[in-house]
């Protein structure tokens, strides 16, 4: 029995190990997320691919060596005895002119590159957005859990002073069956609100990759921070440092160097070449008839017909550059839309905040008053309780509204590409 009990409280304690508390502000978690989310790292490796696809074709002006070994050995075919035959050849290639090919190619690739490096930075707003978002619905959801608890409790309250009333014979059997209808109905609510936190709880772990059993504690505040906005401004900054805009712009380079690839399959091409052979057999110890010699030229290459396969392969290009500039123009718009409507909720968020500002100040004045008379006797502690909750209520109300801004103030400087 005493084994057994030191078992079960060892494997307690080992569970409670597993649970791990982190304190994250917004900027750690943040930070987090650009080191380790998936989605980033991805890019990340897509960028590093594109560097090496410069160097592949940079390799294109650089000479080819190549170097080809044989041993034969011809058994039966000479009437005396087996013949061992080696050969071997040393080749040098140096391309003077591929049609342009080689550094349309380099050219290419370098803009290539420019659209990974603007696909990792959208990658980046939109996880840091990502994650502005859930820190704060997280720390939203559980300032509107405590709330509920507040609500629950002050309704548990009530409940026991209306008990206490219908045993007296002050209040009705109705009475008891409303304010208990109305109890279940909040504690309903309350472990809502619960699950409703731990899944924006679930939504940031999986942002920042941490372990299911990590248990995050948000610090931060609703803090508004009044700035004035302009919309045609943060238009031209959006034009200007959104990475849709630079993407579009870096693969409409690159498919123009991809039409004088196409090209280049219909150029001639010129070569210098120089190979070196060697070729000797032996019949038993001795060596014969030794062949050394090397050739060097240069060769021209031009390809006259080719079934129009490379006049095709130029009006594939071609349609590839159009797709991208409508896809350009088309991204354009979009980030226009995108930036109103974000300028829209911002907007409306601000007035949201003012209105909230003034029910505050109502609720705050109608506890002060109840203070006073609870501290002279004349309200209860349920009124004082109630005047307390509506309170709150009206300042969780005013972080809701200060929610809605960040929020917005977020996806607008997103809008903008900040």
């Amino acid at each position: 029995m005493k084994k057994a009990l030191i078992l079960i409280i060892f494997i307690f304690s080992c569970a409670m190990c597993r649970a791990e508390d982190i304190s994250l502000t917004l900027n750690e978690a943040v930070e987090i997320a650009l080191r380790d989310n998936r989605g980033i790292l991805l890019k990340s490796e897509d960028v590093k691919s594109a560097k090496e696809v410069i160097k592949e074709a940079q390799a294109g002006f650089y000479p080819s060596l190549t170097f080809t070994g044989n041993a034969s050995n011809v058994s039966g075919y000479y009437s005396k005895d087996d013949v061992t035959q080696n050969t071997t050849q040393i080749g040098i290639k140096q391309y003077l002119y591929k049609g342009s090919k080689t550094i349309n190619s380099v050219a290419q690739s370098k803009h290539k590159l420019g659209v990974s490096e603007a696909l990792l930075d959208k990658a980046k707003l939109e996880t840091v957005l990502n994650v502005q978002k859930a820190f704060y619905t997280l720390l939203l959801a559980n300032e509107f859990s405590g709330l509920n608890k507040a609500i629950f409790d002050n309704t548990k309250e009530h409940f026991t002073v209306y008990l206490a009333r219908y045993e007296n014979g002050e209040a009705s059997e109705t009475d008891i069956l409303r304010i208990r209808e109305s109890l279940s109905s909040v504690e309903k609510a309350y472990e809502t609100s619960l699950n409703q936190a731990k899944s924006a709880e679930a939504i940031l772990k999986n942002l920042l990759y941490l372990d299911e059993d990590v248990i995050i504690k948000p610090e931060g505040a609703f803090v508004y921070q009044p700035k004035e906005v302009a919309y045609d401004e943060a238009f031209l900054k959006a034009v200007g440092k959104r990475p849709e805009i630079k993407q579009y712009a870096a693969q409409q380079e690159a498919d123009k160097k991809a039409i004088e690839i196409a090209k280049a399959d219909a150029r001639p091409s010129v070569y210098a070449s120089w190979d070196y052979y060697s070729n000797s057999h032996a019949s038993g110890t001795t060596r014969k008839g030794r062949n050394d010699h090397d050739i060097m030229g240069v060769t021209v290459t031009w390809p006259i017909f080719d079934g129009w396969a490379t006049r095709h392969k130029v009006e594939q290009a071609i349609i590839d550059l159009k797709t991208t500039q409508i896809l350009r123009e088309k991204t354009v718009k979009d980030i226009a839309l995108e930036l109103k409507n974000a300028y829209l909720d911002l907007k409306t968020a601000i007035s949201e905040i003012k209105s909230s500002q003034s029910e505050v100040d109502f609720y705050k004045n109608i506890f002060s008053g109840i203070q006073d008379k609870y501290k002279a006797g004349i309200a209860s502690s349920t009124d004082l309780n109630d005047a307390d909750l509506s309170y709150s209520v009206s300042i969780f109300n005013q972080k809701q509204a200060i929610y809605d801004y960040i929020v917005a103030k977020a996806e607008f400087d997103k809008a903008m590409g900040e």
